[in-house]
């Protein structure tokens, strides 16, 4: 049933088993791979996939009370987060939409005159 659950967060705005799956889409890693990114076994990743993505003014106090819970360090949770937020969480492909937008970048610099 926990499986079960935590598939199902992957399609859930707001939770972290969405932000895992665009992770793990970025990053072209397994569950079990991101697991020992965030140095917890499936079964944890399970659970904490079902809670609320961490947001807002009290993101750091959030990951800090999440990790205490489950066990992890704050900053491999925190790096995955940042990571997928600055990636375009938003997006349907976040991978597509990254190459976009670094592919945007270097021709921006192409065009800037040389100083």
């Amino acid at each position: 049933m926990l499986d079960y659950a935590a598939k199902r967060s992957a399609t859930e705005p707001g939770l972290l088993g969405q932000v895992f799956a665009i992770y793990q889409s970025l990053e072209d890693c397994t569950r079990d791979a991101l697991a020992e990114e965030l140095g917890c076994d499936e079964q944890t990743l399970n659970r904490l996939s079902l809670c609320r993505r961490p947001s807002g003014d009290a993101f750091a106090e959030q990951v800090k009370l999440l990790c205490g819970r489950f066990g992890l360090e704050p900053f491999a949770l925190a790096n995955v987060l940042r990571q997928v937020e600055i990636m375009g969480s938003d997006s349907p492909t976040p991978r597509a939409t990254a190459t976009l937008q670094l592919a945007a970048l270097d021709k921006r610099k192409k065009d800037e005159p040389a100083s």
